[in-house]
C-alpha cells in the first residue's frame, strides 16, 4: 500500500477506540420505569437505628462529664431542650463505639508531623483515644483546683473552665500531640453533629435540633418552599425512617 493512502496511528486508533462504544450503545435499550425505583433504597450501606439505651463506650464518669459538658454547649432555653437532653451525649458515645471512634476508615499511619490549624489533629489518638485523654485529663485538672469533678461544678464555673479550653489559656496535660484547644473543638464539633443529625443516630431526640432551624428534615421534595424567603416552612421535620 503507498504510504499516501496508510491510515495514520491516531486515525488508527481513534476508530479502534471508538468500537467498544458503538458496540455497547448498539445494545442498550430504553426503558420506561414508573411507580417503583428501580433500586433498593440503602441497599448498599444502610444506615442503622442504634440501640439508645445504656452506654456503649464511656464509663460512668465519662458519661457524667460528658453530659455536663454538652449541656453547657447547648443549653436549654426558650427555644429547645439541653445537649444533655436532646442525647448529644448518646450521639457521641454511638459515634466512639463504630468507625469513627476507631478511625477505621482513615489513614492513620506514620509519619506524623504537626499541620495547619485548617488540617485538624495530626498525630497517632484516634478519636476514642482523644475522648479518653481529654475527659482525664479536664476532671485531674478539676480536682486539683476544686476537689470536684467537672459535673459536680456550679454552671458558671463549668462555662469558665470550658472558656479556658477553647481559648486554650487552660493547659490541660494531654497526650504529645494533642492540644487542650483541639480537645475542646473535637467535643464542640461532635456535640452540634449529634443537635443536627437524624435521630437515627441516638441524637437529636424529636428532632428539636431541626425544629430549632427550621430544617424539613428528610421529606422529599420541598421545592415550592426554597424562594419562600423568611418564611417558616409549614410542616414538620421527617427522619430518614419516617419519623415526624
Amino acid at each position: 500500500m503507498p504510504w499516501g493512502v496508510q491510515p495514520s496511528r491516531r486515525r488508527f486508533l481513534a476508530s479502534a477506540s471508538a468500537l467498544p462504544i458503538l458496540a455497547f450503545a448498539g445494545g442498550a435499550m430504553a426503558r420506561s420505569i414508573s411507580g417503583t425505583l428501580p433500586w433498593q433504597a440503602f441497599a448498599g450501606e444502610p444506615p442503622k437505628p442504634v440501640n439508645p439505651l445504656g452506654w456503649f463506650f464511656f464509663t460512668p464518669d465519662e458519661v457524667a462529664t460528658v453530659e455536663a459538658i454538652v449541656d453547657r454547649l447547648i443549653p436549654a432555653d426558650s427555644l429547645s431542650v439541653g445537649g444533655k437532653a436532646a442525647g448529644c451525649a448518646v450521639f457521641i458515645d454511638r459515634q466512639l463505639a463504630g468507625a469513627f471512634g476507631k478511625s477505621s476508615k482513615l489513614y492513620m499511619k506514620g509519619p506524623f508531623a504537626n499541620g495547619l490549624p485548617t488540617q485538624g489533629y495530626q498525630g497517632t489518638l484516634t478519636p476514642e483515644g482523644r475522648y479518653r485523654d481529654g475527659l482525664r485529663a479536664l476532671n485531674d485538672h478539676v480536682r486539683t483546683g476544686h476537689a470536684k469533678s467537672f459535673a459536680q461544678l456550679a454552671p458558671h464555673d463549668q462555662d469558665a473552665m470550658l472558656a479556658g479550653l477553647e481559648s486554650g489559656q487552660l493547659d490541660l496535660k494531654l497526650a504529645q500531640g494533642l492540644s487542650t484547644r483541639a480537645f475542646f473543638e473535637l467535643v464542640l464539633q461532635n456535640t452540634m453533629e449529634g443537635f443536627f443529625a437524624d435521630p437515627l443516630y441516638g441524637g437529636n431526640k424529636g428532632m428539636v435540633g431541626w425544629k430549632l432551624v427550621g430544617f424539613p428534615g428528610a421529606r422529599y421534595d420541598y421545592r415550592d418552599h426554597i424562594e419562600k424567603h423568611n418564611v417558616p416552612y409549614p410542616k414538620g421535620p421527617i427522619s430518614i425512617y419516617g419519623e415526624s
